[in-house]
C-alpha cells in the first residue's frame, strides 16, 4: 500500500458530478459514495499506484481515480478484462 494516499485517507471527498459518474460508471446504488471508495481503498487487496497527478486503485474489478494533490475522486470504473 501507499502510505501517503492511506495518511491522508481523511481528505478523500468527489464533487456532485463526480458521485454521479462514480454510480453510473460502477451501477452503485450507495447514499455514500466516498465512503464506499474509502472502504475500497483501505482493503487489503487494493493496488495503489501513482502515476503524475493521479493516484489509480485497482480493487474488486474496478479502477478508482483520485487527484493525488487535492484528494478528490475524480471517476470509478468497472475494470475491463
Amino acid at each position: 500500500m501507499n502510505s501517503e494516499l492511506i495518511n491522508n485517507i481523511d481528505k478523500l471527498h468527489t464533487t456532485e458530478l463526480g458521485e454521479v459518474r462514480i454510480k453510473r460508471n460502477l451501477s452503485l446504488e450507495c447514499s455514500d459514495t466516498v465512503k464506499w471508495c474509502r472502504d475500497r481503498i483501505l482493503s487489503p487487496e487494493a493496488v495503489i499506484e501513482r502515476r503524475g497527478k493521479n493516484w489509480y486503485i485497482t480493487v474488486n474489478g474496478c479502477i478508482i481515480t483520485v487527484n493525488a494533490y487535492s484528494y478528490t475522486i475524480i471517476t470509478a470504473h468497472k475494470r475491463k478484462e
